[in-house]
């Protein structure tokens, strides 16, 4: 095998272990939003609590995606449509650690919330985090794949989420002018309508790293041309 050839061996490995890392990161932080959901509608706390602490497995991660990232940059030199994945790994990688967070932060409010079947908009959570997960499992597929089309898809579903977290917001407002009483648990469960439409702008933020790093063109350029 020719120095070439090596050279481009190596790389197409250490991409392919990037991917991989990204593609886990992606996985547990989706699985993440997922449980703690459970946990919230089930009120366990057991399991809320477990999430929180695995939630360093993920920033273990990216820490790993940045080396591996570097590494890449320093000794690989890639140009181009490679140097473009190189760098989104570590943007987007940054982004799912967000993601993992939010996923910690709804499980934190699990203890606190106590008269959830007695509030309404519980109802439409897990239909909001259905499809803010939706959005990141997409993402991924789209990043692995380079995927410029199905990056384009997952902006689209954005105004879902959005819709879903602006009917909770009202619903839940009324709720508490109604029910002082619920004012309490009512926040803590807007805290979580707030953090699933993060999830829905994060998946979206990667969408767009999805498609420059697969088009060299960013959304804004395109969006310029076409209007």
């Amino acid at each position: 095998m020719g120095t070439t050839e090596h050279t481009v061996k190596a790389f197409d490995e250490d991409i392919g272990e990037l991917r991989g890392l990204i593609s886990e990161m992606g996985g547990r932080a989706e699985a993440a939003i997922v449980a703690a959901m459970d946990a919230l509608v089930k009120s366990d706390t057991s399991a809320a609590s477990r999430i929180v602490s695995e939630d360093t497995r993920i920033d273990e991660l990216e820490s790993q995606v940045e080396k591996l990232a570097v590494r890449i940059i320093a000794l690989r030199a890639p140009m181009a449509d490679d140097l473009r994945e190189v760098v989104a790994a570590i943007k987007i990688a940054g982004v799912i650690e967000r993601i993992g967070d939010y996923a910690k932060n709804i499980a934190k409010r699990v203890p606190l919330i106590e008269s959830r079947r007695m509030i309404e908009p519980i109802s439409l959570l897990p239909a909001m985090a259905n499809t803010a997960t939706e959005m990141v499992h997409d993402v991924l597929n789209a990043f692995a794949a380079r995927d410029a089309a199905l990056a384009l898809r997952v902006i689209e579903r954005d105004n879902v989420v959005d819709d879903f977290y602006n009917s909770i917001f009202r619903t839940l407002v009324t709720f508490m002018m109604e029910n002082p009483k619920t004012i309490g648990e009512a926040a803590h469960l807007l805290f979580v309508a707030k953090n699933l439409e993060r999830v829905g702008d994060h998946a979206t933020n990667v969408a767009e790293m999805v498609y420059y790093a697969a088009t060299g063109e960013y959304l804004g350029d395109r969006a310029g041309r076409e209007g």
